[in-house]
């Protein structure tokens, strides 16, 4: 049971007023907020308040983040909206659906759970991110625009369609609801800079509630948030013929809901905890999303901002966790009506500003600087999820990632070994190089070969030769490969016969005994080796290579080694 509360496991009595008051503070903010998200999604705002129950109690018995606050996201909802607008039905099944594809979330984290995968998922770059996030904040920002300036919704889909339909609208807008926008999205910039321990969303909404309850202003058109029934969710039942429709969307909803949450864990992690696995991670936002599909709740994720509180506050385990989830009941089953009072534009405003910290014009910045590829690889992500969609975006970004690593796998793995001064050997160019034997050819392997860059190797190997004409010997120092593969064998059969039939010897030097011992199983690499072609250090290989050359009465003239081509 070494996976069950594992933040609970040595409680001291005296966190508990530390956790108790990092709940309520992470509370004030993540509520209004889950509400907001919920609105995203084009659910009812109570579906905000039930997220933040069952998927929080079950986060906080299973997840391995200390101070890591589980409800969900901007991203998230975004995705939930995304997926639901392709589902052929009617607007009242639009609650039973979410919470179908809530549950599919889950069994998505907890088959990669099964498997293993978080390391893998894991490997998503940064700039696909980058790229997601920006199209993310882009596309909310957009649709929350109607709320902002008191204009009623039309069917848009997408970040451009969204904005040009607002353009030729302006004259619809409502001049008290933009005060009450403009008002609320300076209280949270406000707080959020000059005051962050006090919890801004919680002001706005007490804000926004107070203007509706002593002004007239919901008579002269202020829209207020559809009824919030009093109460506490009941159990929902999954539409198995959804199930087809759902899944691609289910997946990708699945990926940035552990990424978020594994993101998150990570940053807020102190020195004394223990490290994030991120299998536990998948079992326990696995867990959390297919038991709040069961009882009324968004796909459950880290969140930054309310987890960012959390830990000001002192959270010192889930507790704190779990007294958010005591809080959101307490709402739940008795200020449903008072929410009821709340302007749609104070969600708005939130949303607004929380969407604000997703865009990121320093990291494209950064990529053009440092990697066009990465740069690339953000901007068309982008690109697709403002025009495209995001779910579309997402599988595009993660298939990109890989790639990538793919061109940095299949990159060839030697370069030049110099000698130090000293002493030592080294793949950094010395300012004052060391006189080194022109017949003697230097080459540091770095790491294993397989399939994908065993050509590339071999190539700049004969490269190397090629352009050094009077080398009589290329020495490849292999302490970097700590596994043998085949094509890592064929390979050095391979250069062995092209160099031999040039007159140039191969000698491999310092491989790692386990990885020696395996390749001697092959008979051709244990001939090499009594031979003398295998040697267990650069200085032998050197000797070797001298002994050899001092025996060796054939005639060299030109160059020893030719291309076709």
């Amino acid at each position: 049971m070494s996976w069950l509360t594992p933040t609970l496991r040595g409680y001291h009595r005296d966190w508990i007023r530390y956790d108790l008051l990092a709940g309520v503070a992470a509370g004030t903010v993540v509520l209004p907020q889950a509400m907001a998200y919920a609105t995203i999604a084009g659910l009812p705002v109570q579906i905000g308040l039930y997220t933040c129950m069952v998927p929080v109690v079950v986060y906080a018995l299973l997840g391995g983040s200390r101070s890591a606050s589980v409800t969900t996201t901007s991203t998230i909802a975004v995705l939930v909206a995304t997926t639901l607008a392709g589902v052929d039905s009617a607007p009242e099944d639009l609650t039973r659906d979410a919470f179908t594809l809530t549950c599919l979330v889950g069994l998505w984290l907890l088959v990669m759970r099964l498997f293993r995968l978080g390391s893998l998922v894991e490997n998503i770059s940064p700039a696909t991110m980058t790229g997601i996030k920006t199209g993310v904040g882009l596309t909310v920002a957009a649709g929350q625009l109607p709320a902002l300036l008191g204009m009623r919704e039309e069917d848009t889909s997408g970040f451009f369609s969204a904005v040009w339909s607002v353009l030729r609208r302006l004259s619809e807008g409502d001049v008290r609801t933009i005060v009450i926008s403009v008002a609320s999205i300076a209280i949270l910039l406000a707080l959020r800079r000059l005051l962050p321990a006090v919890p801004g969303p919680l002001v706005a909404v007490v804000g926004g509630i107070s203007v509706i309850a002593l002004t007239d202003a919901e008579q002269h058109g202020v829209e207020l948030v559809p009824r919030v029934p009093s109460g506490l969710p009941t159990l929902s039942v999954p539409d198995l013929g959804l199930v087809g429709t759902l899944m691609p969307g289910a997946l990708a909803i699945a990926v940035m809901a552990f990424l978020e949450t594994v993101l998150v864990a990570r940053s807020n992690r102190q020195r004394d905890e223990p490290a994030i696995d991120s299998d536990q991670e998948l079992l326990a936002v696995g867990c959390a999303s297919l038991a709040g599909g069961l009882a009324q709740s968004l796909p459950p994720a880290g969140g930054f901002s309310q987890s960012a509180v959390n830990q000001r506050a002192g959270a010192r385990s889930q507790v704190a966790g779990l007294t958010t989830a005591a809080l959101a009941v307490l709402v739940a089953l008795f200020l449903g009506p008072v929410l009821s009072d709340l302007p749609r534009a104070v969600l708005a405003a939130m949303v607004i500003v929380a969407v604000t910290g997703l865009l990121s014009p320093a990291e494209f910045r950064t990529y053009w600087a440092v990697d066009r590829a990465e740069f690339w690889v953000a901007v068309v992500t982008a690109v697709l999820g403002l025009t495209a969609g995001l779910l579309l975006a997402v599988a595009v970004g993660i298939g990109l990632t890989f790639l990538l690593v793919l061109r940095h796998l299949n990159r060839s793995r030697v370069r030049p070994l110099h000698r130090r001064r000293g002493g030592g050997w080294t793949i950094n160019p010395p300012e004052q190089p060391e006189p080194s034997d022109p017949h003697t050819l230097l080459l540091h392997l770095d790491g294993g070969l397989y399939t994908g860059n065993a050509r590339a190797t071999s190539d700049d190997v004969l490269d190397f030769v090629l352009h050094t004409p009077e080398v009589r010997t290329v020495v490849v120092e292999a302490a970097a490969v700590h596994g043998v593969t085949m094509p890592f064998l064929d390979t050095v059969r391979s250069l062995q016969e092209d160099l031999s039939r040039q007159g140039v010897d191969l000698m491999i030097t310092s491989l790692p005994e386990p990885s020696l011992k395996a390749a001697r199983a092959w008979p051709w690499f244990a001939e090499q080796a009594d031979a003398g072609l295998v040697q267990p250090t650069v200085e032998d290989a050197l000797a070797a290579a001298r002994r050899r050359a001092d025996g060796d009465d054939r005639p060299r003239t030109g160059s020893p080694f030719t291309r076709d081509g």
